[in-house]
């Protein structure tokens, strides 16, 4: 079976090499996004992918978008059985979707929830009981083709986006082959998402690292699970952004101004927040080393208290 492969992040470099070890599946080229430049001199920084398809001796193309005009001398993406994007980052344009090759969409959620970008940091958000990936016939819309099938994975409470993702990866793994070569033989019938049902992710931004300590403590620890790849969670005191690496949700409850530190020992940093305090175990100034709190409280006891 002749596959085209797009995708960028770390999840889609395991497809992609789970991929290529299987011998049902002849990869004929991966597409990915262009290199970014480095913050050294002329540095170009590859994507995951990238690196993949190269270690693998894969043929790989890199265009800044997938319009006909743009590649067509260039990649022959429609001369293949199959198209599987993973996270690739560009919508697939309607000529390819339309053209005689099956396009599959690997998507970390069940669909018709969290359409979007970011669906694990929003199943983290929204402290979910379980998630899972969908494989998915693609269409114009955003994650809205039909449903190829889904699997499903629980959330254990101190899943982060790293780990969750890692899960959500090994499942699509698990089920690649046999989804694909049944889709492809016709064995299973796509069927409609419900619509009506459909939700969408937010967009994350850099701000939302910062803590709001006017939320529940609850909801300070589900951003902390969800943004600890990116942007990490922080707090500001004394005009310094300190970021935090190790949190935990305090049994006491708060009684006080949100955002005042309870108490500081080598044991905790304990900060209010609108209804119990968090306790704060490993923590980063700027330009500084990841150190842990009684690091910090041996060198740092005067700047928190």
């Amino acid at each position: 079976m002749d596959i085209f492969f797009a995708g960028t992040p770390n999840s889609a470099a395991e497809i992609l090499k789970s991929l290529a070890s299987n011998s049902l599946f002849n990869i004929k080229g991966v597409i990915t996004q262009p290199d970014k430049k480095g913050k050294r001199g002329n540095q170009r920084i590859e994507s995951p992918v990238s690196l993949m398809a190269n270690s693998l001796k894969i043929q790989t193309y890199k265009p800044n978008n997938l319009t006909k005009e743009h590649i067509q001398n260039d990649i022959d993406i429609t001369n293949a059985d199959i198209l599987l994007v993973v996270a690739y980052g560009n919508i697939i344009p309607t000529w390819i979707l339309e053209s005689n090759i099956k396009a599959i969409n690997i998507h970390y959620s069940l669909l018709p929830r969290y359409r979007g970008a970011s669906p694990i940091q929003s199943s983290l958000l929204n402290n979910d009981k379980k998630t899972g990936v969908t494989f998915m016939q693609m269409s114009e819309d955003l994650d809205a083709g039909k449903v190829i099938k889904c699997f499903e994975v629980p959330i254990n409470k101190n899943d982060n986006k790293s780990s969750l993702e890692k899960k959500l990866t090994k499942l699509s793994i698990l089920n690649l082959e046999k989804v694909i070569a049944d889709f492809y033989s016709n064995k299973i019938i796509p069927v409609d998402q419900d619509h009506e049902k459909a939700s969408y992710c937010k967009k994350i931004l850099k701000e939302d690292s910062i803590i709001n300590f006017n939320e529940s403590a609850e909801k300070i620890f589900a951003k902390f699970r969800a943004y600890n790849e990116w942007p990490g969670l922080c707090f500001l005191h004394k005009n310094k952004v300190i970021k935090i690496h190790g949190l935990e949700v305090s049994s006491t409850k708060s009684s006080g101004i949100p955002g005042d530190i309870t108490s500081f020992t080598n044991s905790g940093l304990t900060i209010k927040t609108i209804d119990y305090d968090i306790v704060i175990t490993h923590l980063q100034f700027p330009n500084k080393n990841i150190i842990t709190v009684k690091d910090a409280y041996n060198s740092y006891r005067k700047f928190f208290v």
